[in-house]
């Protein structure tokens, strides 16, 4: 009688992954201790997990709205629409660590999405340098040996979740370097 049940149920588990061996290679894999962080949405200040970007190749950029590389917005909504069905999402986290981020995070967003069409994440205010910075980009600094000087630093983690490359804010989001290296890790399994 026993076996009777378990048969149905072991039936219905081996039609849904096919094998038991299919369903165990189907597991996420498990979040790198890089987007171990918890981040609050700029447009609703919601929490957000980074780890739901495991598995991905994620820029992580600090902007700022009133900056002279604000524009780079453009290339970076580019950059992410252009590249996301291959697995990158960019993130972006603005600042007033160098003065050039005063608003407030709504009204980041408004400016962010009525000015340059962003819709790839962004983030409540950050620090990102010195004593006050934020763990994420603590751990990016330590990884790359770069800490953002000025807005717009760009750094890319690849799939396993490892920070690859820093670029300053001199390097524009369509970039042949910048743009080489993400081209590199999105074709890392």
């Amino acid at each position: 009688m026993h076996a009777l049940f378990f048969v149905p149920l072991l039936m219905s588990l081996l039609a849904g992954t096919g094998t038991w061996a299919a369903g165990a290679a189907a597991a996420p894999p498990a979040c790198p201790a890089l987007l171990q962080q918890n981040v609050l949405r700029l447009q609703d200040e919601k929490p957000q997990s980074l780890c739901q970007y495991t598995g991905k190749v994620v820029v992580v950029v600090n902007t700022a709205s009133f900056c002279g590389f604000t524009p780079q917005y453009k290339g970076l909504e580019a950059l992410h629409a252009r590249y996301q069905s291959r697995g990158l999402v960019v993130l972006g986290f603005p600042s007033n660590d160098f003065s050039q981020e005063s608003g407030s995070n709504k009204d980041i967003a408004a400016f962010c999405e009525n000015t340059f069409g962003v819709k790839f994440p962004m983030f409540t205010k950050t620090s990102v340098s010195g004593k006050d910075a934020s763990p994420l980009f603590r751990q990016l600094a330590e990884q790359t040996g770069t800490t953002p000087r000025w807005n717009f630093y760009k750094y890319i983690i690849g799939r396993d979740g490892k920070a690859t490359a820093a670029f300053n804010s001199m390097a524009a989001p369509e970039s042949a370097k910048f743009v080489a290296e993400i081209e590199k890790q999105l074709a890392r399994p």
